[in-house]
């Protein structure tokens, strides 16, 4: 029986052309080879999992290659390929950074850097985790790693190029690795479950890219486990049972239950994902991505940024053209919230149940808005059309105000016929000239008074201000200072055209006076300063 090799190594890319998601890096290099431009250091970065180590071995081996291909690939024939793939080449070294971290370690590397190839032009030297390097370590490789031998080329790889020490950084020429997009990671396990004779749903390889975050080898990694665990057919169920994924099915209905105020199958149903062994922060997040991808799937443009199978991608168009949009939005922010506060939480399940029931009142905000809508736009509409009237008074009553304009009338004009427009401005200009009582004249006030409420000093004023009917029709209003006095001689235009609209009378007057009583504090005020003058 033969020995199982797992898929990761069984199927690590050998040339270039077979790296999967890093077409622009490969491409550099090639090139680089192709034109014998060959830098001394380089560092490879990027996520766990896409290829930087695999990239380096590739790199090493085909530099030394002697009989490259025409598009400038390893030929995999020649002794020094036969000893890379053999793994007993020694013009390759590779030296894992994490456990060879101190000083000591990297004066070896030095000593070993001036022995020159056996085979091949090059001695590669591919330091992995460098960013495990210790500061003094990196500051004993600074000087051979900038000026090393001819035939010396360093190759570090790390996932975290923020650690490493910026004089480090200068002496390389830096490739940033990609997480390798889902379509790649699907399509390129689709090749290996083929070669392995194992039948499996397409869906059930979306859920092990999205699983797998980008990196092909944890996806290499799940598809081994679930091969173990179902044989040699997989399906959808048996992917997302093995590898602890939430059904879609869970997050379509509840949201329908959301967006039908149904908060009662809503708590079962997330009773239901619990008693499962899910996390409820993982059915958050999961929610979240969820309405994320509704709102994705409301512009043509951007569905093409849903990651899903053919089959999902329908069910999230149907949903997301019955959901609102303010509704996802709204969700959203109530998901983000829970997010953050959960770990906080003491009764975390409560966090949740309650985020849920403010999900399901969302809708008694939105749908009723929906509902109303044409209404709102009519009473805009008839809001806009007051407004218009309201202009046009204006306008005409300006007209009727302008004076020392006179229009002799001929013959000819007595019999032509009064515009509407003309008769619209007498109608304006004759109001009827109606008596009123003091009662009347306290009832207007008092509107006028109340109208003003958002200005408060000018509010006070009013209310403190009593007017009175004068015995030639018009209104007095007596004041106890000269200041008060003033600000309403400011407004008193605007006052008169308030009380001539509610008093149904165009000849009223407004007069502001002060008390006697004030006018004889300012006679006392005057006469002992002029007593003084005088003395």
């Amino acid at each position: 029986m033969e020995n199982f090799i797992v898929s990761a190594r069984k199927y690590r890319p050998s040339t270039f052309n077979s790296v999967v998601g890093q077409q622009s890096i490969t491409v550099t290099l090639k090139n680089s080879i192709k034109k014998n431009h060959l830098a001394h250091a380089y560092l490879f970065c990027g996520p766990r999992g896409v290829g930087k180590t695999t990239c380096a071995r590739i790199f090493a081996k085909t530099i030394n290659c002697k009989n490259r291909s025409d598009d400038f690939e390893s030929c995999n024939k020649c002794e020094s390929c036969k000893a890379f793939n053999e793994s007993r080449s020694y013009n390759i070294h590779e030296l894992d950074a994490a456990s060879n971290n101190s000083v000591e370690d990297i004066r070896n590397l030095i000593e070993q850097v001036r022995i020159p190839p056996q085979i091949g032009s090059h001695s590669v030297y591919i330091i992995d985790e460098v960013h495990m390097l210790s500061a003094q370590a990196f500051n004993a490789f600074l000087k051979t790693l900038e000026e090393p031998p001819s035939h010396a080329v360093f190759v570090l790889a790390t996932t975290e190029k923020h650690k490493i020490l910026p004089t480090i950084l200068s002496r390389c020429q830096i490739f940033d690795f990609n997480r390798i997009k889902i379509e790649d990671t699907v399509n390129h396990l689709a090749y290996v479950a083929q070669s392995e004779n194992v039948i499996v749903e397409r869906d059930a390889l979306n859920i092990i890219a999205q699983k797998a975050d980008g990196a092909m080898r944890d996806a290499l990694s799940f598809f081994d486990q679930i091969v173990s665990f179902s044989g040699n057919k997989i399906t959808y169920n048996d992917t997302i049972e093995n590898l602890n994924v939430l059904d879609y099915d869970y997050y379509f209905k509840i949201t329908d239950y959301f967006y039908e105020n149904n908060f009662a199958d809503t708590l079962l149903t997330f009773n239901e994902i619990l008693n499962k062994g899910f996390d409820g922060h993982h059915f958050i997040t999961g929610l979240s991505g969820h309405f994320r991808d509704l709102l994705v799937c409301k512009n043509i443009k951007t569905i093409e940024l849903l990651e899903v199978g053919a089959s999902i991608k329908e069910r999230y168009k149907a949903q997301s053209q019955k959901i609102d949009t303010i509704f996802l939005l709204k969700a959203l922010k109530i998901n983000n919230e829970a997010d953050l506060s959960y770990k906080a939480s003491k009764n975390k399940r409560l966090q949740v149940e309650l985020a849920l029931l403010k999900l399901n009142y969302i809708t008694n905000q939105v749908v009723p808005e929906r509902k109303n809508e044409k209404i709102i736009k009519q009473t805009t509409q008839t809001k806009q059309n007051t407004n218009e009237i309201k202009e046009t008074k204006k306008i005409v009553t300006s007209r009727v105000k302008t004076s020392g304009i006179s229009i002799k009338r001929t013959p000819e004009n007595k019999k032509q016929k009064i515009p509407e427009k003309i008769a619209v401005e007498k109608k304006i200009d004759v109001i009827e000239k109606k008596n009123f009582t003091q009662e009347e004249i306290n009832l207007a006030w008092n509107k006028l008074t109340y109208g003003l409420k958002s200005k408060p000093r000018l509010y006070s004023i009013l209310k403190n201000s009593s007017p009175t009917l004068t015995s030639s029709g018009n209104i007095e209003i007596k004041v106890s200072s000269k200041l008060v006095q003033d600000k309403l001689n400011e407004i008193k235009s605007k006052l008169v055209l308030f009380l001539r609209k509610k008093l149904n009378n165009n000849n009223i007057n407004l007069i502001v006076s002060l008390s006697e009583k004030e006018i004889i504090n300012k006679k006392k005020n005057y006469i002992p300063t002029e007593t003084n003058i005088n003395t």
